[in-house]
This record gives structure tokens, C-alpha cells and sequence, in this order.
């Protein structure tokens, strides 16, 4: 199965560079190129890509306005974000916005070509310094809430709805940087216990490890910035 991608950078010669990388692979197609947010949506559009390959700041929308208007469109393009920008000011809106990966532009080729297939087969992608950077957010506060108020389900998102109580728990915990250990304390339980949750929590959601985890519950809004 051949992976359609759409490139938008406005940087030529970057663009140029990732749409040689891709080029590269047997099983990638590059469909399309655009050098402004504007270009990148209509093309989206048109051609429906299987991914877009975003940077974050180009001229007109941004690479976040980019993924909340290709999915808004309703093609079935997954977004990953390249971009130089690693900050929560980047990344949070960009991961809000429903973008699936997100990788900084010194990743390695192999990383950018394993990266557009893990998006394309529906996985969240983080660099690592975006996965620091979303337990740096709660990590940094003086003290952690010694408990956690269990939501009501009319405050949680619909892609929650499959979870128990506890399991969003469980998640809200991980997602604010807490450690298996530490999780298990504030609930009271065996970290086997914490271990188990974390698992079903996986395969519910159908993602593979903890940093897509900590992702989807951003992105969906279980962990409260007023929290922090």
C-alpha cells in the first residue's frame, strides 16, 4: 500500500529536502507541496492526502490553524507536525488542534520516514523533547494535588466515554507527570494495579505506549491547565 503525503513548508529548501527524503521510500507518494497554510489546506482538499506533513509557522493559517481546518474537511488526512519548535506555545495548539505526530526538524530521516508511517496507520508520533515538554508543564508546579476529583461523564470528551472512572484516573495522573508509583499513592492502590489500568487504557484506545498516551489526553482535555 503506496502512502500519499502532502508536503508544506515555507522554506523551499527544506521543503525540497523532505520531499527527496520521502521520494526515497518505495511505499511513500508525495502528492502534493505547498509553501503557505492557505496552499496547504486546498490541497489537502483536493487531494486528499493519507498525511500532511506540516510545518508550524508559514505565512497565512499556521500549522496548527493547517490541521484544525484539514480535519475540519472531514478527507481523512492525518497531520504530523516537522517544524524547528519544540515549546509548549507550539506544541500545545498543535496537539489541540488534532495533529497526530509531532516531530522536530532535527530528527533523523529515519525517524521522519517511520514517523509518516506510524501516522498513516493512525499512531501518535512525539519527539522525545515534546514529551519532556508536556511533563515539564505540570512536573514544574510546587506541589502535585494530593487527589484527583473524579469527573463526571458529562465532562468527559466522547473518545473517553469507553473508559472507567478509574482509568480516566489513571490517565489524568500519567498525563500530569506523575510516575506508576506515584499514581499508585495518590489512589491507593498496587502499582501492579496502576500497571493493569494502564494496559486496558492502551487497548481501548489503540495507542502503543504511554508518551501517545499522555498525548490523547491533552489533546482531548482531561488534564486541566488550572490544575497546574
Amino acid at each position: 500500500m503506496t502512502i500519499r503525503v502532502l508536503v508544506a513548508d515555507d522554506q523551499a529548501v527544506v521543503r525540497d529536502g523532505v520531499v527527496l527524503l520521502l521520494t526515497s521510500a518505495e511505499d511513500i507518494e508525495v502528492v502534493g507541496q505547498a509553501g503557505d497554510g492557505n496552499e496547504a489546506v486546498r490541497l489537502a482538499v483536493a487531494e486528499r492526502p493519507d498525511v500532511a506533513l506540516v510545518d508550524l509557522r508559514m505565512p497565512g493559517l499556521d500549522g496548527a490553524q493547517v490541521t484544525a481546518e484539514v480535519l475540519a474537511a472531514g478527507v481523512g488526512t492525518r497531520v504530523l507536525i516537522l517544524t524547528t519548535f519544540a515549546d509548549d506555545d507550539a506544541v500545545m495548539p498543535a496537539l489541540r488542534a488534532g495533529a497526530l505526530g509531532y516531530l522536530t526538524k532535527d530528527a533523523t530521516g529515519e525517524a521522519v520516514l517511520a514517523a509518516v508511517r506510524d501516522v498513516a496507520a493512525g499512531r501518535t508520533v512525539l519527539d522525545p523533547a515534546v514529551q519532556r515538554r508536556l511533563v515539564q508543564l505540570v512536573v514544574t508546579a510546587p506541589e502535585a494535588p494530593a487527589a484527583v476529583p473524579a469527573p463526571s461523564s458529562a465532562t468527559l470528551p466522547a473518545e473517553a466515554e469507553g473508559l472507567t472512572r478509574r482509568e480516566v484516573d489513571v490517565v489524568r495522573l500519567l498525563a500530569k507527570g506523575l510516575n506508576n508509583r506515584q499514581v499508585a499513592h495518590e489512589l491507593v492502590v498496587s502499582q501492579a494495579t496502576v500497571k493493569t489500568h494502564l494496559n486496558h487504557v492502551l487497548a481501548k484506545l489503540a495507542l502503543d505506549d504511554r508518551g501517545a498516551l499522555i498525548a490523547w489526553a491533552w489533546r482531548f482535555g482531561l488534564v486541566d491547565n488550572t490544575e497546574q
